[in-house]
């Protein structure tokens, strides 16, 4: 589905994780599922993550874009932000997501951003803003992840 874009990272976050070898690209990804939809992280931090995905082979039978193939691109950036939100101690698990959808996309590309709503120690909450190519909104998302601390080694 075109280029393959390596997201960016801030330092703090490439040294506290390269202590466990770990690839951040492949951790703070769509995964699976946002792979087949196409989907991109351009941008990674706790502050901001930007993302894109394709309208093409996203849509419903009208041709417009899948309301739920935003929620997936919206849980996607909500996630990742809380993911680095929590650090490498927590593990993010999505427990409430909602979306409004403003108007319909036939082609081009969304773009998502994932901005901090709350950033607590058991909570995050991001609100996400998907746009067209032309910068109008498409949906609006609000995702809240539980932060779990991960079992010790």
């Amino acid at each position: 589905m075109g280029e393959q874009h390596t997201p960016t990272f801030p330092q703090e976050v490439i040294d506290e994780y390269a202590a466990f070898g770990v690839d951040l690209p492949a951790l703070f990804s769509a995964g699976h599922l946002g792979t087949r939809m196409g989907v991109q992280i351009i941008e990674a931090s706790a502050e901001r993550v930007v993302g894109t995905m394709p309208v093409e082979g996203n849509t419903q039978p009208y041709g417009l874009l899948h309301g739920g193939a935003s929620a997936v691109l919206a849980e996607t950036l909500g996630s990742v932000g809380s993911m680095l939100h929590g650090g490498s101690s927590k593990l993010a698990v999505g427990v409430d997501l909602n979306c409004t959808h403003h108007r319909g996309v036939r082609s081009g590309l969304v773009t998502g951003v994932a901005t901090p709503v709350h950033r607590g120690r058991s909570t995050a909450t991001y609100e996400i803003v998907i746009s067209d190519e032309e910068g109008k909104r498409v949906c609006t998302a609000r995702l809240t992840c539980l932060l779990r601390e991960l079992p010790p080694k």
